[in-house]
């Protein structure tokens, strides 16, 4: 645990401690669905002690009921949320479902004279909304599509926004087909700014109703290894916001690791050429 933390925690008893992480963790799961066990106090206390301190908090318990009951706490409340977000992604991340998505799905549907809407839900600091960019200026149909990314974090929106990214947003070597369209020095990698101007940003929060729904509808979401940090029923009721901006016949795409099996939605699970996606019934 962090210094902060180990000062403001040592005023109290572990039991308080314990108590204070349930209050804060119920806080932050009730505005953006995060679940946290007993497993992440540590960390969790650490953030959060952090987070209070800038705010002028030395008192965890202090700090809960401003954020609970004061005017300000809403505002508060985000950076919190800001500071506590898993933002751990990188360019070319799982890649063949994405490929697969953008060839048999957007391709022929702008070739019908369609323009396809995309949404890249949690996005985080953009590296895959940049990704599908960069498959879709490939492919020629990037001025044809719509494509949004959202993420919670107006700091990570704000770096999304700048196509900048450091060299571990890389993690093997840059494909053929992104190559016209990245720059790689010593320290970083960028993106050609016309792909990052062609992504439309938005601040969303994935457990607000009217905030997904100003979206309108989509042929195809990406949320991927978003569900994982969700509880079962947070990941149920993020899963029927996603359906009910998707379109009839819409693709869902998941992170490999994730099933929404066990969930019972009326998404239809499909194979395509080695990919799992999940169709919206027609």
């Amino acid at each position: 645990m962090g210094e902060a933390a180990t000062a403001i925690l040592s005023m109290a008893p572990p039991s308080i401690s314990t108590q204070v992480f349930a209050l804060l963790g119920g806080l932050v799961g009730d505005a953006a669905g995060l679940s946290f066990d007993a497993s992440h106090m540590p960390l969790f206390l650490d953030k959060v002690s952090l987070r209070a301190a800038e705010a002028g908090f030395d008192s965890l318990l202090d700090y809960y009921y401003y954020l609970r009951y004061d005017p300000a706490g809403p505002a508060e409340l985000e950076l919190l949320i800001e500071a506590l977000v898993v933002g751990e992604t990188y360019l070319f991340r799982e890649l063949a479902p994405i490929e697969r998505v953008v060839t048999d799905w957007v391709v022929p549907a702008v070739r019908a004279g369609r323009r396809p809407r995309l949404w890249c839900a949690a996005c985080s600091t953009g590296e895959e909304p940049h990704t599908i960019a960069m498959l879709l200026a490939e492919q020629g149909v990037l001025d044809r599509v719509e494509l949004v990314a959202s993420d919670i974090s107006s700091a990570a929106l704000g770096r999304a926004r700048s196509g900048c990214f450091s060299r571990r947003a890389v993690r093997g070597p840059i494909p053929d087909f992104a190559r016209a369209w990245v720059d790689e020095t010593a320290e970083r990698v960028t993106v050609a700014t016309h792909l990052t101007q062609a992504i439309g940003w938005r601040r969303i929060n994935l457990m607000n109703d009217r905030e997904v729904a100003t979206l309108g509808p989509f042929d195809v979401v990406f949320c991927r290894n978003v569900l994982i940090y969700f509880g079962d029923d947070v990941t149920l009721r993020v899963l029927r916001r996603l359906q009910g901006v998707l379109r009839p016949g819409g693709v869902l795409l998941v992170g490999i690791s994730e099933s929404l099996l066990r969930f019972g939605t009326s998404l239809v699970c499909e194979e395509h050429r080695g990919v799992f996606l999940y169709r919206n019934p027609p």
